[in-house]
């Protein structure tokens, strides 16, 4: 179980263009690292659309903003293109990210159990180190709760 204070787990996923990007490029800035089910369904439309909105402020204040499921990096294409979201998608079929921070967990829905994503948002410090953990997050609060704890 990952908490604050803790060295966050490394990775390398493609982008949506296919590109490698890691965790260590963003040293010696802030990253928001959130994690979500899957491209255009209605919750996460909203979590990347408030990301969308408040990006600005995000750059702003020198902070990066990646978004991680298990879709491909040609669904985040076009789940990109479909919304104008600015900021870095990764695709983790394998479930690599999304196991090593924890959030590919057992849940139950309508009677049925399986596997999935947790929505869970990491803020990562300059020197790579979990600073703060939104659990069970609501989708449409996320981006506005982390710039408030940033302004803190």
């Amino acid at each position: 179980m990952l908490e604050i204070g803790m060295k966050a787990p490394e990775f390398t996923l493609p982008d949506k263009d296919g590109n490698a990007v890691s965790l260590s490029d963003f040293t010696g800035k802030k990253v928001v690292v959130y994690f979500y089910s899957k491209d255009n369904t209605s919750g996460c439309t909203k979590q990347a659309c408030a990301f969308a909105d408040a990006y600005g402020t995000y750059k702003d204040q020198g902070v990066e903003i990646i978004g991680i499921s298990k879709d491909t990096a040609a669904s985040h294409k076009k789940f990109a293109d479909k919304h104008e979201l600015p900021f870095i998608l990764l695709a983790d079929p394998e479930h690599t990210a999304l196991e090593a921070y924890g959030v590919w967990q057992e849940k139950t829905q309508c009677g049925k159990t399986t596997m999935g994503t947790v929505r869970t948002t990491f803020l990562i410090d300059e020197q790579g180190m979990i600073e703060k953990i939104w659990s069970k997050v609501k989708p449409d609060k996320n981006a506005a709760e982390i710039l408030e704890y940033l302004a803190q």
